[in-house]
């Protein structure tokens, strides 16, 4: 090894530099470089040939470099001016300050300032901090973007757990592929006769008797599908309850998961959907016409009894007509039911006829009841054929009128001996009439025009006979 030779960096004097180097040196080492003097003149400027970005800036020169920095810079590069004029060593510390050049476009720098040797003239080295700024508002965006996520994400968690809480049917999520409680309520808890953190995380299947993981799961899948089964029946192995499951299949994240709602055999909601399929039976294959109309009487819903005996073919046939237009006496009969409805609620018996398709009548006793807490208020009416009770009466003799009282049944019977028979018949006659008036105005409400309508009587002739059996201002004495 050759010991006279010296280190490169080493030597006093510095390193031997050609002049027509040094500027490419110092123009590549930053990405911009000022002469300036301690004024803050600017004597010279190189810009970075390899960071075009930056354009050309040679109109800094002669010119004060305070011109081309933000306000908020400015008190930087006097500090740092201060601190060479006071004769501070090098190195200075490093300032980032913002240029900004052509009115709008701003960009920032950081530089470290040298001393050149030279009395009262700086080296200002400055590196383009635009990537990092850039860098820097991406890591900002990206970071408010993870923080809004996050408060969505928890919002919809309270959202969720709150849901979950306040139901009161049980609900539990089941991984499809590992047969495990994802997550459950209280109320499925309480159900399964555990803890919601002692079951969560366990295997469903367990919780049941005599259930194998596959089996079960497979069967709760196949219920969930459109076209499966429908509900899955189990016992719970902690509680001995008989439970209905309702599972739903859904994905979230790629998983396939099983929302199932667990029903236990006292549950309302149980014992009214068994209570429904009841009812539905009731109305398909019930014996007695059930009628179902909207609050102005047209008809929404009929079973087959009714259309049976109305000799209608179809549902279609009788729906949207107005269920007095299967009435002896119309729109009269029609009123009297859905009147006394709606003021009590409900109409036991009313006696009329039932008027066919084909014009045929049948003696019928109808039950109205008003639907008024239901989302589409209306009525219901029951049905039921008469006419052969009519005919067994028939054939039984003629029983007293009914409606007529004991006593003026007694009083018509004790005019046998001492009268003629024609005023018996007479008075007995005034007493049925006198009853059918009362029964008349009770039914109708008081309403006049429609009592004489049923009675197929004139308004006039009503009144007259009001009148005469003493009913005219009943209603208003009581």
């Amino acid at each position: 090894m050759n010991t006279r030779e010296t280190d490169f960096w080493n030597e006093r004097s510095g390193p031997r530099i050609a002049p027509e180097h040094f500027n490419n040196i110092v123009a590549t080492a930053a990405d911009l470089a000022i002469i300036l003097d301690i004024t803050g003149k600017v004597r010279s400027v190189v810009v970075n040939p390899l960071n075009p970005t930056l354009g050309r800036l040679d109109h800094w020169a002669n010119r004060d470099i305070r011109e081309f920095l933000a306000e908020d810079s400015l008190s930087k590069l006097e500090a740092q001016l201060e601190a060479h004029k006071g004769g501070a060593a090098d190195p200075v510390d490093a300032i980032e300050v913002n240029h900004f050049d052509n009115v709008n476009w701003e960009f920032p720098i950081r530089y470290t300032l040298h001393r050149t040797g030279q009395e009262g003239v700086i080296l200002m080295l400055g590196r383009d901090l635009r990537p990092v700024a850039e860098l820097q508002h991406r890591l900002v965006k990206a970071q408010l973007a993870l923080e809004k996520d996050y408060e969505t994400h928890r919002d919809f968690e309270t959202r969720y757990r709150v849901i979950m809480e306040a139901v009161r049917d049980p609900f539990a999520l089941v991984d499809v592929n590992t047969g495990r409680i994802i997550d459950l309520n209280s109320a499925a808890a309480q159900v399964l006769g555990g803890n919601q953190d002692s079951l969560s995380g366990g295997a469903f299947t367990q919780e049941f008797e005599g259930r194998r993981r596959g089996e079960f799961i497979e069967a709760l899948s196949n219920g969930a599908s459109v076209s499966g089964a429908g509900p899955v029946s189990a016992e719970t192995k902690r509680g001995g309850k008989s439970v209905v499951i309702h599972p739903t299949l859904f994905r979230a994240a790629g998983d396939r998961v099983l929302l199932c709602r667990i029903e236990t055999a006292e549950s309302a909601e149980f014992i009214a959907e068994d209570l429904a399929l009841t009812l539905s039976g009731l109305y398909r294959d019930g014996a007695d016409a059930m009628v179902f109309t909207d609050s102005h009487g047209q008809i929404r819903y009929a079973n087959d009894a009714f259309l049976s005996l109305c000799d209608a073919g179809a549902l279609s046939d009788v729906r949207g007509k107005s269920f007095g237009d299967f009435m002896a006496r119309g729109s009269v009969d029609l009123k009297v039911l859905t009147d006394n409805a709606a003021r009590t609620g409900k109409m036991r018996v009313y006696s009329t006829r039932l008027e066919s398709t084909f014009g045929t009548q049948v003696s019928v006793e109808v039950s109205a009841t008003h639907l008024a807490g239901t989302t589409s208020p209306g009525f219901a009416f029951v049905l039921r054929d008469t006419s052969r009770l009519e005919v067994v009466r028939e054939s039984g003799g003629m029983p007293p009128v009914p409606g007529v009282s004991d006593e003026a049944m007694h009083n018509v019977m004790d005019l046998v001996g001492s009268a003629p028979l024609k005023d018996i018949v007479a008075a007995t006659t005034d007493v049925v009439e006198k009853m059918c008036i009362e029964t008349a105005v009770e039914l109708t409400d008081n309403n006049r025009v429609a009592a004489a309508e049923m009675l197929g009587l004139s308004r006039q002739s009503l009144y007259v006979k009001l009148r005469k059996y003493g009913l005219l201002h009943k209603d208003a004495d009581s």
